[in-house]
């Protein structure tokens, strides 16, 4: 298992955009989720890819997810 972790979040203009874990740019952006899953699997094979749920629970959204 690789080290790098890639976050995929929404993003405040539409869409949704994936970043390493400490990132501050997204490497990756597009109109869909899928879309930006199938990129990053492409881009870094071994990283270990985590998607924030977009579903509310509580006082706010559910954590991550790996995919």
């Amino acid at each position: 298992m690789s080290k790098d972790k890639i976050f995929i979040e929404p993003r405040s203009n539409g869409g949704f955009g994936a970043k390493h874990e400490h990132g501050q740019r997204a490497v990756v952006t597009a109109p869909t989720q899928g879309a930006v899953i199938n990129e990053v699997k492409q881009r870094y094979p071994d990283a270990t890819v985590h998607v924030a749920r977009v579903r509310n629970v509580s006082p706010g959204p559910d954590k991550f997810r790996k995919v």
